[in-house]
């Protein structure tokens, strides 16, 4: 995951409320458009930056539903 998508990233986490989300919502516009194998890359990716702690305030809920991984924005 490059700099310049983890930026992005943490503004969209900037600015939303607290709460569970799917990696794919704050991804946002544009995801659906990924070919399987980079949605799966890029989910892995932020799964590994969340568990290092590079997102303050995220955490990994260790639960899929919905068609993939909950993670949780605390306040």
């Amino acid at each position: 995951m490059d700099s310049a998508l983890i930026a992005r990233l943490q503004k969209a986490l900037h600015d939303r409320p607290a709460g569970r989300f799917h990696f794919r919502d704050l991804y946002g516009t544009g995801w659906e458009d990924l070919d399987i194998g980079t949605r799966v890359r890029l989910g892995h990716a932020f799964l590994d930056l969340v568990r290092e702690g590079a997102f303050r305030n995220v955490v990994d809920c260790g639960v899929k539903k919905g068609g993939g991984r909950l993670y949780e924005k605390r306040a």
